[in-house]
């Protein structure tokens, strides 16, 4: 009777000087792995926040077979947290096999309990583990594109496709920035009308020299003025709109409707085939935005396994003890906002 080959459990081990190139060669050939899986993100949570990260792999004879990008926020407002990954949609464990899977998983809870976090978070897009505890807060819309400009058009229902035809009659302009400028002034402006705190004008700076061309900044104007600017991720067939804003004039002219627009018929010519709006929560502008443009909501089931904390976080503008917070920062001048904000988003993760 022939004997059975038992394989050795894979290795895990942390990302090094070194490894980035093998680690991402694993993130683009992986079905279950996206942008936020990529080896950048260690240096840009380190440098733009400051918080300590933990880039896990799992290693066969060799071969990269499953990652698990990790980072620890601390704060004494807002928790102490191991999370894959704060200021990313997606994340959690991205494996090939179910043994790198365990490992990782291991590993992680390992990790979770040695430092003494409140809770471990896995942002999942998929459902991977049912015995946590989860929350139906986020959604996320994904959704083909073709080649053809006017096929995207009349998938767009009637409604939205006026929205992006005044728009092109407001006779807006697009062009790809290489700088933050127009885009920070845009976005700072836009969510500083939302109440909420902007990041620092570093952070995409940091984006932008890490991620290089698949970080693009596309702006739009009206006779010379900035009215809208997005701030996009590329990766192997999708396009993701991640930061973007308006000034007061865009609600005028239909700017952010012409922008994603835009975008998705640039992106479509480029040969991408995905355009993915993005995650927002339930019951908000976002959210009803998103739906406007025929995208279907995708439930994100993020997973939390608790540590020390007894009730899962819930530090998202939708809490009501943060409205009367919210209510202030709209009031407080925009310089002022732009100078405290990237101190306090800097912990929500």
């Amino acid at each position: 009777m022939p004997s059975l080959v038992v394989r050795p459990a894979p290795a895990v081990r942390a990302m090094r000087d070194g490894d980035q190139e093998r680690w991402d060669a694993f993130v683009n050939k992986c079905s279950e792995a996206t942008f936020f899986h990529r080896a950048g993100w260690k240096s840009v949570i380190e440098r733009a926040f400051g918080h300590r990260t933990y880039f896990l792999y799992a290693e066969s004879e060799g071969r990269i077979e499953g990652v698990l990008p990790l980072a620890q926020v601390k704060s004494l407002m807002f928790g102490h947290s191991l999370v894959s990954l704060p200021f990313c949609v997606y994340g959690g464990i991205a494996a090939n096999t179910e043994a790198a899977r365990h490992a990782l998983h291991q590993e992680a809870q390992r990790l979770a309990t040695q430092l003494g976090v409140g809770h471990l978070e896995y942002r999942n897009m998929h459902a991977r583990q049912e015995a946590w505890a989860t929350k139906e807060l986020y959604v996320t819309f994904r959704k083909e594109i073709s080649p053809d400009d006017e096929s995207n058009m009349l998938a767009i229902p009637k409604k939205q496709r006026a929205m992006v035809r005044k728009g092109i009659k407001a006779n807006l302009q697009s062009a790809v920035d290489h700088d933050v400028e127009r885009f920070f002034a845009a976005y700072s402006e836009s969510v500083h009308r939302l109440g909420t705190p902007v990041f620092a004008k570093r952070y995409f700076q940091i984006l932008r020299d890490t991620f290089g061309e698949d970080c693009e900044i596309l702006t739009i104007t009206r006779d010379g003025r900035t009215v809208s600017s997005v701030l996009s991720f590329y990766f192997r067939n999708e396009v993701l709109p991640y930061y973007g804003g308006g000034t007061a004039e865009a609600r005028e002219v239909a700017g952010n409707d012409f922008m994603y627009w835009e975008l998705m018929r640039r992106a479509a010519a480029r040969g991408y085939t995905i355009f993915d709006f993005g995650r927002s929560k339930m019951g908000t502008g976002a959210f009803d935005f998103k739906k406007n443009w025929g995208f279907q909501a995708q439930p994100l089931p993020y997973a939390y396994q608790l540590h020390r904390a007894k009730a899962l976080p819930d530090n998202n503008p939708l809490n009501p003890k943060y409205q009367l917070f919210i209510k202030l920062w709209q009031h407080m001048p925009l310089v002022a906002a732009n100078m405290i904000g990237p101190h306090i988003v800097k912990n929500l993760g």
